[in-house]
Formats: C-alpha cells, sequence, structure tokens
C-alpha cells in the first residue's frame, strides 16, 4: 500500500501549492506520486496548471507525477444510492414509516467519508509509491478525520452487527420477503464496515498514514493550529511535520519605508513561530513576489521547503498515547495514567469516568480512552494537566481489588 501524507491547514494558507510542490519533488527523484484534492474548492488543477478529473492521469511534463480530484457526488450516487436504497426497502417493511425511513438513511457526512474511502483505494490499487492529499480547510479535515469511527458506531446503532437477533425481529413483523431483503442488506453494509475498519486501521498506522499541517505566522492561525495539533493526537493521528509559509523576506540592512515594514512584519512572523513551542521543527518557506503555478515553480518551492532532505522520511513510531506508572502494593498502590496531547495554556479540559473508559474532552471534542485492565479496579483520585498532557491519578477501589 502506499505511503499517505495529508495535508490540511486554516483556508487560504497555501496548502494545495505545498501538497502539490511536496508531490512534483517526489516524482521529480523517482518516486511515483500521486497528489488528490479532497477540497470542494478544486484548486490542485490551477496549481499544477492543469485540468483534472476524476480519475488520475499523468501530468504533462513530469515524468512519475500523477493527480486527480475526487468527485463526492459521483461517489454518492455509485456507492450509497443502492445501498440506501435497499434500506429503505427493509426499514418500511419492518413497518417505519416512509418519510421517517428517508431520513434514517441520510447519513451525515456519507460524501466526505467516500472520499475518504476512494483515498485508501487508490493509495491501495495504484502504482504509487506515494498519495498527497490536499485536503479541506482544517475544520473540515478534523470532521472528515474523525468520520470512519463516528460512521461505524452510527450503523452499529441502526443495524446492529448481532444479525440473528435482528432477522428473527423482522421475520416476526414483516415476513420471509422483508428478511431475504435484510440478508442483502446486510451483506452490503458488512462490506462498508470491513471498509470503514480498513480506513481507521489506515489513519491510526503512522508508517502508512500521517499529516503536514501547514500554517502562516499569524497568531489566529497559529492558535488554530495547536489546537489541530490535540484533536489529531486525540483521534491517533500522527502529525509528521508543520510548515510556516509565506514567511516576509528579511530585507537585511536595507533602509527606507519598505525595508522598514519588511523588518517590523518579519520580527512579528518570528515572534509568533517562536511561541509555537512544543511542537518540533517547524519547515518554513518565504513568501514569493510571483504566485508558484505550474511543477517548474512547484519544484522551486521544495527547493526551499525540503532542501537537500528527503520529503519522505521514513516514519518513526509514534509517541505512545498512554503511560501507566504507579507505586506500592495492594489497597495501598497508586498509580497514574499519562495521556500524551499537546496543549495549550487556555485547552479546555473535561474528564469523566464511564464505565471501564475514560471520557476525555479537549476544547470540546471529546475521546473515550479504554482504560488498562489494571485501572478499571481503581477510583480517580484526580488530575494534572500541563503543555504535553494530562497525568490521572488513580486508586484501588477496595470494592473491587482482589
Amino acid at each position: 500500500m502506499s505511503r499517505v501524507l495529508l495535508f490540511t491547514g486554516k483556508g487560504g494558507v497555501g496548502k494545495t501549492t505545498l501538497a502539490a510542490a511536496t508531490a512534483a519533488t517526489l516524482a521529480a527523484h523517482g518516486r511515483k506520486a500521486l497528489v488528490v484534492s479532497t477540497d470542494p474548492a478544486h484548486s490542485l488543477g490551477d496549481a499544477l496548471d492543469v485540468r483534472l478529473g476524476a480519475a488520475p492521469s499523468e501530468v504533462d511534463g513530469a515524468d512519475g507525477l500523477f493527480a486527480c480530484q475526487i468527485d463526492p457526488r459521483g461517489l454518492v450516487d455509485d456507492a450509497w444510492g443502492d445501498l440506501r436504497g435497499h434500506l429503505r426497502t427493509v426499514l418500511a417493511g419492518a413497518g417505519v414509516d416512509e418519510l421517517d425511513a428517508e431520513e434514517l438513511t441520510v447519513l451525515p457526512g456519507v460524501e466526505e467519508l467516500l472520499a475518504l474511502a476512494e483515498v485508501r483505494r487508490l493509495a491501495a490499487a495504484g502504482p504509487w509509491e506515494v498519495v498527497v492529499v490536499d485536503c479541506g480547510p482544517t475544520a473540515e479535515t478534523l470532521r472528515l478525520l474523525s468520520l470512519p469511527e463516528a460512521f461505524a458506531g452510527y450503523l452499529e446503532r441502526l443495524f446492529p452487527t448481532h444479525r440473528r437477533v435482528v432477522r428473527g425481529l423482522l421475520a416476526g413483523v414483516a415476513g420471509t420477503g422483508t428478511v431475504e431483503k435484510w440478508d442483502a442488506t446486510a451483506d452490503a453494509l458488512s462490506r462498508l464496515a470491513e471498509r470503514l475498519d480498513a480506513l481507521r486501521s489506515m489513519l491510526a498506522d503512522p508508517s502508512s498514514c500521517s499529516v503536514r499541517l501547514v500554517l502562516t505566522p499569524e497568531r489566529v492561525v497559529a492558535a488554530e493550529t495547536r489546537r489541530t495539533l490535540t484533536a489529531l493526537a486525540l483521534q491517533g493521528i500522527r502529525v509528521d511535520s508543520v510548515i510556516a509559509n509565506r514567511l516576509v523576506p528579511s530585507p537585511g540592512p536595507a533602509r527606507g519605508a519598505a525595508a522598514t515594514w519588511l523588518r517590523t512584519r518579519r520580527h512579528e512572523q518570528d515572534a509568533v513561530l517562536a511561541e509555537l513551542t512544543g511542537i518540533g521543527e517547524i519547515r518554513t518557506v518565504d513568501h514569493r513576489a510571483s504566485e508558484p503555478v505550474g511543477v517548474t515553480a512547484l519544484l522551486e518551492v521544495a527547493a526551499q521547503l525540503y532542501g537537500d532532505e528527503d520529503p519522505l522520511p521514513g516514519a518513526a513510531v509514534s509517541e505512545s498515547l498512554l503511560e501507566v506508572s504507579g507505586s506500592g502494593r495492594g489497597l495501598d498502590a497508586r498509580y497514574s495514567l499519562r495521556i500524551a496531547l499537546p496543549l495549550a495554556d487556555d485547552t479546555e479540559l473535561d474528564l469523566a469516568r464511564v464505565g471501564d473508559d475514560l471520557a476525555l474532552t479537549v476544547d470540546g471534542r471529546r475521546r473515550l480512552v479504554a482504560l488498562p485492565s489494571l485501572l478499571r479496579r481503581c477510583i480517580v483520585t484526580g488530575a494534572e494537566m500541563d503543555s504535553a498532557g494530562v497525568t490521572v491519578g488513580f486508586r484501588p477501589d477496595p470494592a473491587l481489588w482482589r
């Protein structure tokens, strides 16, 4: 399977240009690369200066560089239309009102989900070593990357895995014909569930997929980048690079009003980048006098972005999200659970125990963290937060400890 690089960032920061530049330089160095856009803005073709369709095609004058623009509407018509029709028939046959059945089968985010599934299909089936994805703006991307898990949960609630129970229920209320239709529908749902599992596996595997965050050195953009890093960490998705785009060139010792403006602006940008501590190395790209359009101009951008380094380094093993430590024995033992997350000083954090899980909500984004078996028999005693994560304290529950 091809390596997948997802480029995202706040709208207007230049992620499309940097995604196209990365793919172009990979191809120029002998690696077959596909750059594909899931962004509804459809600006990837403009950056490459070519017309793009839904099917990958090689870019003229760039051996080994392929590109396409995913058509989510077409994917919905091809992959979801028939299944949705089957579901409406089954629900109506089981006594669900026709209008309710129509609403129940309009699943939120299905277009974006199928676009992501198409990315995985291209990565698995194509001759490319790398698939570079120009994603939509950050908020859209976070929603997109959370869809496989959310969608799978929706299907599980609406159409449980235990098909025999549902089949027996339908047999009692709707007759054999509806049961046969359910079997066909359940088979289709099973195939969809398998695709969702494959998507989740790809996104969570740092050797298969990683994110590159693009920002411009502005405080509002930098703040959103920090929140995005935290949200992606919550979802178990690895960020392998942060890129600061459009740095104003330093005027050096030059004098005059223009030089003063450039020097002041660059000083402000450097100050913003200096405040982005704790997120590793930040690559930088200067603001260019002319818009980089076409493969030649994109290769110039890539040369500054990566220099002599490999644009596709070997995937390092991600830092573990959870780490357990403890001291003492029996009921006198004390344990701590370290949850590694990049957090800002103004992060809003909430923790709650939900059965064998810890419900972690960061700036309104919630994730259930499965507790290790040892801590399931413990009581939460408190929590502390710093810029690198959260430490939760536990002590044994006398009622459960054996």
